[in-house]
């Protein structure tokens, strides 16, 4: 992610929760064959409408219920690589950022709606909605946790710092 994030929104309201993201009935399933089967609960429609680098909008607790990390693996793989929401639930939101989502909140949601084309600037912790001409504030998303998403998450991200880490070592031992 070396740019803003652009992309339509695909808006949903309040406690959707993992079983709604991520139906159990799929959960054996490998994640790119559960994936068909994204948000059917209340969306039959969601996986023909979601694009790669579509932007997941939702209101208040965002990805309560179960704590798998199959509801967002599901949305990663769909091509979902930001999700915003007025509230999540911990560790769902724990859960993006670990799998490389950027996770935003933002008290506005409400005035987003399906389809709009947003732009996030999460240095500067704003939401560009370029469909409706406005902008909505988002907390700042702090550099330690961009690191982890530019990496594709935590396993990329340590992987980064251990490969490093040994590079620096070695180094050390030659010289």
């Amino acid at each position: 992610m070396t740019k803003f994030p652009q992309g339509r929104a695909l808006k949903y309201g309040d406690n959707i929760n993992t079983d709604i993201i991520s139906p159990p009935a799929y959960m054996e399933l490998p994640v790119a064959e559960a994936a068909a089967y994204a948000m059917s609960p209340i969306d039959p429609d969601f996986v023909k409408n979601c694009r790669p680098g579509a932007i997941f909008v939702a209101e208040n607790n965002l990805g309560s219920g179960s704590s798998r990390e199959t509801a967002p693996l599901t949305l990663k793989q769909l091509g979902i690589t930001t999700v915003i929401a007025k509230s999540y639930a911990r560790i769902f939101y724990r859960n993006c950022i670990n799998l490389g989502i950027l996770a935003l909140e933002c008290q506005d949601t409400d005035k987003i709606a399906y389809h709009d084309l947003l732009t996030v600037d999460y240095q500067r912790g704003l939401i560009r909605n370029e469909t409706k001409q406005e902008s909505y504030r988002c907390d700042p998303i702090p550099g330690h946790i961009m690191a982890i998403i530019h990496c594709g998450g935590l396993f990329g991200y340590l992987k980064q710092k251990l490969t490093a880490a040994a590079t620096a070592e070695r180094r050390d031992q030659d010289e």
